[in-house]
């Protein structure tokens, strides 16, 4: 059931430096799946009203946390301005972005601030002790832009089921990971077994509909393998 809520900010977290959490107290069980997007309002402006992914798990009790990018819009920068003990509005649960039926394999394609959903699915898997087999793909343009490191380091520790790779656009000389864009070569070469898996993609459009085109088109998966979920830029 949607509900809204009047909530204050308990705890602005810089997750790079162009990437921001905002965290608020919640008391009782979480009412949403992993996944699952909220809407955000600054003030009664409706034009200061965004959909925004929740990037906490519902295993994770106490808070809820969304993530933004932060660009240029009035949106962006006046979000970027909330402190601890700020009010906003906030409407959940929407979205269809999730993992519960308990596929056994599957994949993530994310990019940039696509990981949002990603890192509340994949908290979540990892907390509930789930059997599924589970591999994030993950670009982004450069190491300082990966978001959520330090959690999904943590995550590989605690499940090894769980296998995080990097791609990265513009790497520096130090960098011994993967280097480019996501393609069906690394799909591949990552992934023997793709064709036995469900795959999950999101990120900005244009990422989006070139993993579909790449999923289904080149690699052949079944139309009924793929979840997706795009991010506009705002």
């Amino acid at each position: 059931m949607v509900k809204e809520l009047d909530v204050k900010v308990s705890e602005v977290i810089e997750r790079t430096a162009h990437v921001k959490s905002f965290r608020f107290l919640v008391t009782g069980e979480h009412d949403f799946k992993a996944g699952q997007w909220m809407l955000v309002n600054l003030n009664s402006d409706p034009e200061l009203k965004r959909s925004l992914s929740i990037s906490s798990s519902p295993t994770e009790p106490g808070y809820i946390e969304f993530t933004k990018k932060i660009t240029q819009s009035d949106f962006s920068q006046k979000l970027s301005m909330l402190r601890t003990g700020d009010s906003i509005s906030v409407k959940f649960p929407f979205g269809k972005f999730i993992y519960e039926d308990g596929f056994p394999k599957i994949v993530f394609l994310s990019g940039g601030i696509g990981i949002t959903p990603v890192r509340s699915i994949c908290q979540s898997i990892v907390d509930r002790k789930l059997s599924a087999d589970v591999v994030l793909l993950y670009g982004n343009n450069s190491e300082a832009d990966i978001a959520f490191r330090d959690d999904f380091d943590r995550m590989q520790v605690k499940y090894p089921n769980l296998r995080v790779v990097h791609i990265l656009m513009c790497a520096n000389a130090n960098w011994t990971g993967r280097r480019g864009l996501i393609d069906a070569k690394v799909v591949k070469e990552e992934i023997p077994d793709y064709l036995e898996r469900r795959f999950y993609t999101c990120g900005p459009p244009a990422m989006v509909q070139a993993m579909e085109a790449i999923l289904l088109q080149e690699l052949k998966v079944k139309k009924g393998s793929l979840i997706k979920e795009s991010f506009s830029g705002y």
